[in-house]
């Protein structure tokens, strides 16, 4: 892991093509997707190169927040890379509703391997064109990050446990 890069892996007891299915389908992404307590009450998913997924997330306190992901490589059901920020209804890229240095852009890179059954799916997340402050900010994060990543795989594992019954 380099230093500005945060890193989070877990392997889910499904093939790659559920889990692929369960992060890229809207449907199924708004079921899960987001740390403990929090539900997508809003969602539009243009699953391609350059297309957006754009989303209004709510917390367990009723904060509401704007987020969305730029397509930038799609390789199914193995790699999924997309440009992430804070955004607002309209989809404008925004600052962190907490942190005002949080950069702008996020390039997150998603990896699924299939291994005896099951799937490693890694999430290695940087900084783009972040200033100092930034990438400082963005450093500073990695315990949260590893809190709301965490939360996020938890839903994630749940899901695919229901989805398989």
């Amino acid at each position: 892991m380099q230093k500005n890069e945060f890193v989070i892996s877990r392997t889910f007891s499904a093939p790659p093509q559920k889990v692929w299915e369960a992060w890229t389908d809207n449907g199924k992404l708004s079921q899960w997707f987001g740390p403990k307590g929090s539900s997508i009450t809003y969602s539009k998913n243009d699953f391609k190169i350059g297309g957006v997924f754009h989303y209004k997330m709510k917390d367990e306190n009723g904060i509401e927040m704007w987020g969305k992901w730029v397509y930038k490589e799609i390789s199914a059901p193995s790699k999924l890379v997309v440009v992430d920020s804070f955004s607002d209804e309209k989809g404008g890229i925004t600052r962190h509703p907490f942190e005002r240095n949080w950069p702008l852009e996020m390039l997150s890179t998603t990896t699924l391997e299939e291994k005896n059954g099951k799937t490693l799916m890694t999430v290695r997340w940087k900084p783009v064109n972040e200033t100092p402050l930034e990438r400082q900010a963005f450093e500073n994060g990695f315990e949260s990050m590893t809190q709301g990543w965490g939360g996020t795989l938890d839903r994630l594992e749940k899901y695919l446990a229901q989805k398989a019954r």
